[in-house]
């Protein structure tokens, strides 16, 4: 923008702000949060300021903006009801501005880089402590002591518009956020970044399949998850996802999810994911975790997606018997199934590498290293012999000793170089198509 634009804008914003008396309040974001308590009020007052709107279509943004209210000021419309409509209106057109910011051909940056991931946390300390818009800023902050944009992870989450197809940035100050959050599938292309500290970004809740809801009903696995993201190219770094819940053996009800993904491609990087039974429900879509930290004791991945997790710590935390996966997939054609690569396996307690859900159930790991906590047998079929014949359990050049195979069921296998191939790398996500690192 050149100067004279740049002037043109300025101007318009002092004048749009003097003629409602909100200058303390500007600030395009600054805007939607106050709208949202407005929109039913401005609704009505739509058709009234249509020949307004017409008047100042090609005008810059904030001089449009003073236009519309001084002439709906001559029209003899209040303030607060000038206010209503145009709050609703800078979330439109906030929206629409997002939309335009996409390529003149139509293109949407559909993958994930690693610069989505990263903020210049310096700037974010100086700039929060005048507490700028989100707009100056380009990172929605979130701080629970009040120097963010939001107190709440949740709160964040909101403030990101409907249909996103731009990358928006959420950057959590380190502490306990005692919350559930959930990014639903309207607002894509969010990264969630935790702040550094001795103690970190968490985010935890206590939630178990037993617990009610405020419905009354019964919350289920599905439904006890402290994170759940269903948004399409999610990423998240430097944080804590935990369920605080304590599975005791041979409890019901027990089940309690910490993190739930059922975006079709979401990236998880650094990131620690704390529970005890069904820890991980990696439900459905195509997931890539790197050097996360994945804690349980029973089923502490589980779900039907299809994932690649590299380079990552298994932590058993079982005081008996316990397992790492549970794969969920019933037909052969179905294009689903765990992959470790490079991961680490330690811990308490006796675990098996993986348990049969389904018929064609698919778990495979590879070149990773094994402690002795791995039950000889490696396998089980969960009770359903037939399983033997259709689930597909492999291993191929692990190391360690839990990765002695002498033990282990006739019906696993070990894999050649050729076997192995399409699960050693993001291929196996299709990563090549949405993971640009």
């Amino acid at each position: 923008m050149g100067t004279e634009g740049m002037r043109s804008e300025q101007e318009g914003r002092q004048n749009f702000t003097e003629l409602l008396g909100l200058s303390s309040i500007w600030g395009a974001f600054g805007f939607r949060e106050s709208a949202f308590g407005f929109r039913e009020s401005a609704l009505g007052l739509v058709m009234a300021t249509l020949e307004a709107w017409k008047q100042v279509a090609i005008v810059k943004f904030a001089d449009r903006a003073a236009k519309v209210a001084e002439t709906m000021t001559t029209m003899g419309i209040s303030k607060v009801s000038i206010f209503s409509v145009l709050a609703l209106w800078v979330c439109v057109q906030m929206d629409l501005a997002v939309a335009s910011s996409v390529s003149s051909n139509g293109h949407v940056q559909k993958y994930i880089t690693w610069k989505d991931m990263r903020v210049d946390e310096q700037r974010l300390m100086m700039a929060t402590t005048t507490l700028k818009s989100i707009k100056d800023v380009g990172v929605i902050v979130v701080d629970q002591h009040g120097s963010g944009h939001s107190r709440t992870v949740q709160g964040a989450v909101d403030m990101v518009p409907e249909h996103n197809t731009q990358r928006v940035k959420i950057y959590i100050y380190p502490g306990i956020y005692r919350e559930k959050v959930v990014v639903p599938k309207t607002k894509g292309y969010v990264s969630m970044i935790g702040g550094g500290g001795r103690n970190g970004t968490v985010i935890t809740w206590n939630s178990k399949s037993s617990d009610r809801g405020l419905d009354g009903q019964i919350l289920g696995t599905y439904a006890s998850a402290t994170v759940t993201v269903e948004a399409d190219y999610f990423c998240a770094t430097k944080l804590t996802f935990e369920n605080s819940v304590v599975a005791v053996g041979g409890g019901n009800g027990m089940q309690a999810v910490a993190l739930r993904v059922d975006s079709d491609r979401a990236m998880f990087y650094r990131v620690r994911i704390k529970g005890s039974q069904d820890t991980l429900l990696d439900n459905i879509g195509n997931h890539y975790f790197y050097k996360c930290f994945i804690q349980g004791k029973v089923d502490f991945i589980f779900g039907s997606a299809k994932s690649l997790y590299q380079k990552c710590r298994l932590q058993s935390i079982a005081e008996n018997y316990g397992a790492i996966a549970a794969h969920h997939r019933d037909l052969p054609q179905e294009d689903s199934g765990f992959s470790f690569v490079g991961c680490t396996i330690k811990g308490t307690g006796s675990v098996y590498l993986g348990r049969a859900w389904g018929n064609y159930s698919r778990v495979i790991y590879s070149k990773c290293l094994m402690d002795d906590i791995i039950i000889p047998q490696g396998w089980t079929e969960w009770n359903h012999p037939s399983r033997k014949k259709t689930a597909v359990f492999g291993e191929y050049q692990c190391q360690g000793r839990g990765a002695d195979r002498r033990g282990r069921v006739k019906w696993s296998k070990s894999l050649s170089y050729e076997e192995a191939r399409p699960f050693l790398s993001k291929s196996f996500i299709y990563g090549d198509k949405w993971l640009k690192l």
